[in-house]
């Protein structure tokens, strides 16, 4: 069956069809904290850890159970849990994973809030990270220490769009038994498989494609068997959980991950390949453009590619231009994030701790939302043009 039925089809494991309770498509939702228990018999083995249900309104109530397993079955993983946002999986796996005196390597064009966690929380806790090269491969041997114990891969970059070779790396982890994580939120599971590609732990923004609206914060994190227990041991040690109302909206989102996704792939690259034909563009940043530096590893390890990549301009534009060129759009918001059926627009200058090739460059970031391709690229058109 393919995905995508799946999805549609997935029923929730919370509706129990023997009752007299009415079967909807969706999982309904609950609220509360006390869960009571049937018999004394039952609170004891709560009471002990042993106990199967539910037993607190932090121990993922159903409606966020239901999403974590349809997660799970599209990521194919051994265990998925939701956060309350994209950061905080990311925050959360770091803790999960590392302790006190371990190194990790962080590729140098991961997510700005990522970057920023590593250097200015995980140094107080003596966890030592390195920053990569964006496009690295079997080379990261040179940055391994003995103390390694994590490697977190963003492919390809949210911003400036590099890709890793994965397999090259992920087979050098696993012969040290070093965990890897990726970052999957650009291509999604329907996109790219990280497991197959030897990864440990995938990591979904879900605030993005997943729910696809730009109205619910939610993060998942994904599993192989053989780290499952740890992140289970941690999500239920520290009683995080994910709002009952989101997981339900996130749920409802899932469902037309496909449509949407393949909807933005086909608008996104339409409007790629028109703006290489300008003159007023330098390098469009997109790994399914033949231009695309790592074009052939896309090839190789992605089935498809989503809404969201950049362009520079041929010359670097004055503020007040760049400034005439953005404020003049009429389809696109300002705005941080991405994934959603808006289209937004981005522009900054990265500053990396590894070489760039967009080093003093203004970066203009796009998300292709789900207007019509024509609507855009007149946008886009008009605001050239008032740019000069």
């Amino acid at each position: 069956m393919k995905r995508a039925t799946r999805l549609v089809n997935f029923d929730s494991f919370c509706q129990n069809k023997d009752t007299d309770s009415p079967h909807t498509i969706n999982p309904p939702i609950y609220r509360g904290s006390t869960v009571l228990f049937k018999n004394f018999a039952d609170f004891t083995l709560a009471t002990s850890g042993k106990h199967q249900g539910i037993t607190y309104g932090t121990d993922r109530m159903p409606t966020q159970r239901a999403f974590e397993e349809a997660v799970r079955e599209l990521e194919g993983g051994a265990l998925t849990r939701a956060f309350q946002s994209g950061i905080s999986a990311i925050i959360n796996t770091f803790l999960a994973f590392t302790s006190s005196g371990d190194h990790i390597l962080v590729c140098d064009n991961a997510y700005g809030p990522t970057v920023r966690y590593c250097t200015h929380i995980l140094e107080k806790f003596n966890i030592q990270t390195t920053f990569i090269p964006p496009a690295a491969g079997k080379d990261i041997h040179e940055f391994l220490q003995d103390n390694t114990k994590l490697i977190f891969l963003e492919s390809p970059g949210s911003n400036t769009f590099e890709i890793q070779d994965i397999p090259a790396i992920t087979s050098l982890a696993t012969t040290r038994e070093i965990v890897t994580v990726l970052d999957n939120t650009w291509a999604t599971p329907l996109y790219l498989d990280p497991f197959a590609l030897g990864i440990n732990i995938s990591i979904q923004s879900a605030t993005k494609y997943l729910i696809g609206h730009s109205d619910i914060l939610m993060g998942t994190v994904t599993t192989d068997e053989k780290h499952a227990d740890i992140l289970q041991e941690y999500y239920r040690t520290t009683e995080t959980y994910a709002p009952e109302e989101d997981c339900y909206t996130a749920l409802r989102g899932l469902r037309t991950l496909p449509l949407r996704l393949g909807q933005h792939e086909r608008s996104a690259l339409e409007i790629a390949r028109w703006l290489e034909s300008l003159p007023q563009v330098g390098d469009v940043i997109h790994p399914a453009l033949p231009s695309h530096p790592q074009h052939r590893i896309w090839q190789r390890d992605f089935t498809g590619s989503s809404g969201l990549f950049a362009f520079t301009f041929a010359e670097e534009q004055p503020s007040e231009k760049l400034a005439a060129f953005i404020d003049s759009l009429q389809l696109f918001g300002i705005g941080y994030s991405w994934g959603g059926f808006r289209s937004l627009i981005t522009a900054a200058r990265y500053n990396r701790s590894q070489a760039s090739e967009y080093a003093g460059k203004t970066v203009i970031r796009l998300n292709i939302g789900l207007e019509d391709p024509a609507d855009i690229m007149n946008d886009l058109k008009s605001s050239f043009e008032s740019m000069a």
